[in-house]
């Protein structure tokens, strides 16, 4: 499918009245991205007071490199872990494994958004949303960003050795995924599905931990998560679109084109029809059937909000995925509750 042309992005996705930096600009030592969230950034802040004034402002830098200020993308990877640690345990899982999981979701997606700001150093600058990103702006050099990458994965991966032989070996295509996603946009116009496939790995090593197997409900829903994360992704990527082409970044937003919408309807439905595979076979009740009917009116909404392509909306319906994952959690613990 052709791409967009720029006329037709430059309509649809207005920019703000920030210049675009030249590609080969030196980049602004911008104090903050674009999209990072003023809560956390409020909360980074207050934390970091309690530390000596010569550590607080690198020790800011690397929490920012992390996406520490602009938690979502963690908790996008969260709800499926979650979704996987429940199913697997049809019950409350074991405390060891849920804080286990719990805590190498926040380290793995550290880990990858150091390693993606450092592949994107060059690309980032160009782009107005992430021209304040620490490597972009030149507050963290790309060595500093593969040491907090490689010491991330070992706390990961120490982890991971808490668990089961499965599970450890699982976690060598996780880390594996992690570090090649990055890398995708600059050959393939599908990374968004190389990133649903990082960000659900997850899904496979639960099972694996809890049961020693990973059964087809596992796989179901692994590939459920894919098709969730092209939709959320597809949705911040429009944000970029039209940057993203000047820089030569790829995307599915730009593969999708004019038929950006329809197409996000259409793997919203499959998304929900996985979802509903993944009910039978785990013989859930009806919390979780309601919790699928929260889901798809959020997903309507979504496409509501964006029909104009604005960029807010559409950084919007990529953040408002947060409840529907929070929504289909609820819906398992509850149909898991009620048995």
């Amino acid at each position: 499918m052709a791409p967009t042309s720029r006329k037709r992005q430059r309509r649809n996705l207005p920019t703000t009245s920030t210049p675009r930096p030249r590609p080969g600009a030196k980049p602004a030592r911008t104090a903050q991205p674009a999209d990072s969230s003023s809560r956390a950034t409020r909360v980074l802040d207050w934390l970091l007071t309690r530390l000596p004034a010569p550590y607080r402002s690198k020790a800011r830098d690397y929490l920012v490199l992390t996406r520490m200020d602009r938690p979502i993308g963690a908790l996008l990877l969260l709800w499926p872990t979650w979704w996987a640690l429940w199913l697997a345990a049809s019950d409350f899982p074991p405390v060891k494994l849920l804080v286990i999981f719990t805590l190498g979701v926040f380290s793995m997606r550290a880990a990858g958004c150091a390693i993606n700001d450092f592949a994107d150093r060059k690309l980032d600058p160009q782009v107005e949303r992430t021209a304040g990103r620490p490597i972009a702006a030149g507050r963290v050099t790309p060595r500093e960003a593969l040491i907090v990458f490689a010491s991330l994965l070992v706390f990961s991966f120490v982890l991971v050795l808490f668990t089961n032989k499965l599970t450890i070996w699982l976690s060598f295509a996780g880390a594996a995924l992690a570090a090649v996603y990055p890398f995708t946009k600059r050959y393939t116009h599908l990374p968004q599905v190389v990133l649903g496939a990082a960000f659900g790995w997850a899904i496979p090593m639960a099972f694996a931990a809890v049961m020693n197997t990973v059964p087809p409900v596992g796989w179901l829903l692994f590939i459920a998560n894919i098709i969730w994360s092209v939709v959320y992704d597809t949705q911040y990527a429009m944000v970029d679109r039209d940057e993203d082409i000047e820089a030569g970044a790829k995307s599915t937003a730009i593969l999708f084109g004019d038929a950006d919408l329809p197409i996000l309807g259409i793997l919203m439905a499959t998304f929900l029809l996985a979802m509903v595979f993944v009910g039978q076979r785990a013989t859930l009740g009806w919390p979780y059937w309601l919790s699928l009917l929260a889901a798809a009116g959020l997903f309507g909404w979504q496409l509501w909000r964006i029909r104009g392509h604005d960029r807010a909306a559409c950084l919007w319906a990529f953040r408002n995925n947060n409840w529907l994952g929070m929504a289909v959690w609820i819906g398992i613990v509850l149909a898991l509750a009620f048995r």
